[in-house]
């Protein structure tokens, strides 16, 4: 399995950037669909944003026009460019792979954002 350690993550206040990124052990061109998920204090993990090896990508209404999802398979990287960040964003964000022997994911990094 593929591991990943993302970064990136930091207090922030509303209305501003992060860029998150996620650092992959193996030739991520190989892996059919990367995202992110998120976990809020007292919540369960939720969909984000995903990108398939073929560049298809697929967003979370709540983040739709405010969140960037890209790979760069050169650098076997993905990342997560947050713009308008609002107090709700507050969550552990990871990073996940979907390969044909199964499901890999990160550590998580933590994002705050204040109001």
């Amino acid at each position: 399995q593929v591991q990943l350690v993302e970064s990136g993550g930091d207090l922030v206040q509303a209305g501003g950037s992060l860029r998150l990124s996620c650092a992959a052990s193996a030739r991520i061109f190989t892996i059919f669909r990367m995202g992110w998920y998120r976990q809020a204090p007292g919540k369960q993990r939720e969909f984000v944003a995903t990108i398939t090896n073929g560049g298809i990508t697929n967003y979370a209404d709540s983040v739709k026009g405010r969140f960037t999802i890209s790979r760069d398979n050169n650098k076997n990287t993905l990342y997560l460019q947050m713009n308008s960040l609002k107090p709700e964003d507050t969550a552990v964000y990871y990073c996940h792979a979907l390969q044909s022997g199964g499901n890999s994911w990160g550590q998580g990094t933590q994002v705050t954002v204040s109001s």
